[in-house]
């Protein structure tokens, strides 16, 4: 099976879509097709054996539309301009000639001896009445034309779109005008029938939703755009020795970029010289900068705020953050959620049917009437009242705009349906090393009388050692500017236990309490400390000199600051908290007493995890599991919701349905947070659509006017349709005020 993506043109509405999806889906060896109407996008998965891109051109273009392989270009032609949306000039020309010719044709019927010029008076000059408005009618006629080229074929081939509606509806008004023209020298009382002004009115209205509804959607993409204009267009690189600037997409592997302060960085590096502090906010909506030194990693797209770094770099193309990001965002706009197949559905045969309606309430009236005009004016509002547009926006729309602010608030979806999904889960279950700890052991408490020679010791022994908590020490030690002693005479290393050596002559032992022990130094009071201290998690060092125990230092994985409150926010949402740990039990009770976790599993190996996740799936159903995506992915892969939380490491981005580009567990209930209010605007859209179209087809069809009510007017009509989808898609853009 293969995976491709293909950019569709020609699609103006849901129907549209609906129709590249059915004759694409009906090629035998396609599994899967979604086309995105915001986006233009149809994603197939398919088994090459049977099927392949010359079959997808072939029955796509037969039903009327455009396609083209979806090929990342690697270079932009200097010359290429950002392509702009349409010119409202059109529009503006329709609606002068459109509003004249309302005037003329109107006027009278509303108001009594308004101005007119001689040559065209209704009563003494009906024929020149006739044709003037058949000649103001023409602009909008010009300018609207792609109604009928698009529309009209598109309606012979089987695949009627809004454009067919308008079309057929506006033609047949069209036409009737025309022959009541001829008809004026012979009957002046025809001049009557004349419907040129609904016509012009109809397709300037028309004209002028689209206008709108694709301003705002373009707005909808922002996120994708404002992401890939983060990335700088050069990068200086030393060359030789000189600094050279380059198209970033110039630099190699391993080449030294030159970033100065307030610069934008190129591609992903690791600084080898300098240090700064950058702004990594429009990457994981983390608003403090973040301190960088030699060894550290930097980031394509942050900005370098007030020092001078080199920096080698490590990714480049496509294998970037920010690409990979970029990739993320599109690949979830692209895919539809579960809950838009109810609109596709009815998106594919509601135009068919809304021409069916349009046909039967026309001939009843006719039957009921005689009277062809008031059956043409019920045909032509039907036709143009309905609006597939608002059915086939509903979803799209949202999903593009919610993953767009997830997106700048640091929260990556990866499609669709993970966004629907992730509100309904009932139990959070995280990781704790890394995920709600920071990762990293360091010196939470130092009990004995001299506590700084107790660190002098303990860095000094620890020296020549590479185990964490030797390494824990000797951060502290540096972080409080201790000088270590001399260094250590007769070192050994006892693995597991501790290190005995002589330190300016003295013999100095560091280690577990049972390594002294076992080496003749009585702990004294250092016992007591010791079990209380083990009791929260934390490892515990004995510093002895000349069997004499000086005292102990305590060395942890420290919780991260908002951890405790990630699980209170998921409690309030109705959400489970469960953490796994490989600690002892003592130690992974103490730290879920501290987060006040509703489960704790405790020494948990990784292998286990997985297994964990499935029993909780049983327990309660829909299950999200938050790790640092690196031993994890397993489990990640296994719960309904994988959620990778961190700085996005490339196994996280593989195997998580969602990363959390920043390093804090409360953006899981963000991400919650951002899931409801993106299904909540997308029940609100599809509510909209259907309700508008139940409503006001029955209005058009003149139900209210069988009782004695008003009858639509096709102008209303179109402006009506027209009004359906900009309401869409502007409550879609609803989302991006929301705060998470």
């Amino acid at each position: 099976m293969k995976t491709e993506q293909y950019i569709i043109s020609g699609m103006s509405c849901a129907a549209c879509s609906a129709s590249v999806t059915r004759v694409v889906s009906r090629l035998e060896g396609v599994a899967t097709c979604e086309v995105n109407l915001i986006t233009g996008k149809m994603t197939v998965t398919f088994d090459e054996t049977k099927t392949g891109e010359a079959d997808f051109i072939r029955v796509v273009e037969k039903a009327g539309f455009g396609i083209e392989p979806d090929i990342p270009v690697k270079e932009e032609p200097e010359t290429k301009k950002e392509p702009k949306g349409d010119s409202p000039l059109p529009i503006i020309v329709s609606a002068i000639f459109s509003g004249i010719l309302l005037y003329i044709s109107m006027g009278q019927m509303i108001f009594n001896n308004i101005p007119l010029p001689a040559f065209i008076n209704i009563e003494a000059e009906p024929y020149n009445f006739a044709i003037t408005q058949l000649l103001l009618c023409l602009p909008a006629l010009f300018f609207g034309r792609k109604f009928f080229t698009k529309g009209i074929p598109l309606l012979f081939r089987g695949h009627p779109n809004m454009d067919s509606l308008v079309a057929v509806g506006a033609g047949a008004s069209l036409i009737y005008s025309i022959v009541m023209t001829y008809t004026v020298s012979s009957n002046p009382h025809a001049v009557h029938n004349l419907y040129f002004e609904s016509v012009a009115v109809v397709i300037t209205l028309v004209m002028l939703g689209k206008f709108f509804e694709g301003r705002s959607r373009r707005k909808t993409a922002d996120a994708i755009k404002k992401l890939m204009e983060l990335a700088p267009d050069t990068a200086i690189v030393l060359r030789d020795g000189r600094e050279h600037t380059v198209k970033t997409q110039d630099v190699a592997l391993d080449e030294i970029l030159v970033i100065k302060p307030g610069a934008k960085i190129p591609l992903d590096a690791v600084i080898t010289e300098g240090k700064s502090s950058t702004d990594e906010s429009m990457l994981t909506g983390e608003s403090l900068p973040v301190e960088k030194a030699v060894g550290d990693n930097v980031t394509g797209g942050s900005i370098n705020l007030n020092g001078l770094i080199y920096a080698k770099v490590t990714h480049i193309g496509e294998d970037t953050t920010l690409s990979k990001i970029i990739k993320f965002v599109e690949d979830a706009q692209s895919k539809k959620a579960p809950i838009s197949k109810t609109a596709d559905k009815v998106s594919g045969v509601f135009v068919p049917a809304v021409i069916v309606i349009a046909i039967i309430s026309a001939v009843i009236w006719f039957i009921i009437n005689r009277d062809f005009a008031f059956a043409l004016k019920i045909f032509t509002s039907v036709l143009v009242v309905a609006c597939p547009c608002a059915l086939g926006l509903a979803t799209p729309t949202a999903i593009m705009v919610g993953t767009g602010l997830g997106a700048t608030n640091g929260i990556l979806i990866r499609n669709g349906e993970i966004l629907e999904t992730t509100h309904k889960i009932k139990a959070a279950v995280f990781d704790k090393t890394g995920t709600v700890t920071k990762g990293k052991a360091v010196v939470t408490d130092i009990i004995g009388q001299d506590k700084d020679l107790i660190i002098k010791y303990a860095a000094t022994a620890e020296s020549g050692s590479d185990h964490p908590l030797g390494k824990a020490v000797i951060e502290y030690a540096k972080e409080k500017n201790l000088d270590l002693l001399s260094r250590p005479e007769e070192f050994e290393n006892i693995s597991g236990k501790g290190i005995k050596c002589v330190i300016e002559g003295k013999t100095v032992l560091v280690g577990k309490p049972l390594f002294l022990e076992e080496n003749g130094v009585a702990l004294n009071t250092f016992t007591a400390e010791a079990e209380n201290l083990a009791k929260q998690g934390k490892s515990i060092i004995i510093v002895s000199a000349d069997n004499k125990a000086l005292g102990l230092i305590a060395v942890a994985d420290e919780l991260k600051e908002s951890s405790a409150e990630a699980f209170s926010k998921l409690k309030v949402l109705g959400i489970k908290t469960v953490l796994l740990s490989g600690d002892n039990r003592l130690c992974a009770e103490y730290v879920g007493k501290e987060l006040s976790a509703d489960e704790v599993y405790s020494e948990v190996l990784p292998q286990d995890k997985a297994e964990i996740i499935k029993n909780l799936k049983e327990k309660y159903g829909s299950v999200m599991m938050i790790g640092d995506g690196i031993n994890d992915a397993p489990a990640l892969s296994i719960a309904d919701i994988g959620c990778a939380i961190g700085s996005g490491s490339d196994i996280a981005i593989e195997a998580a349905d969602v990363v959390l580009m920043k390093d804090d567990p409360c953006d899981v209930a963000k991400a919650v947070r951002l899931s409801k209010l993106t299904i909540k605007n997308v029940k609100q859209n599809l509510f909209w659509a259907f309700c508008y179209n139940v409503i006001l087809i029955p209005v058009a069809a003149g139900i209210l006017h069988a009782f004695g009510g008003p009858l639509m007017n096709p102008m209303l009509a179109g402006l009506a349709m027209s009004l359906s989808s900009v309401f869409v898609v502007t409550n879609a853009l609803r989302l991006r005020l929301k705060k998470l």
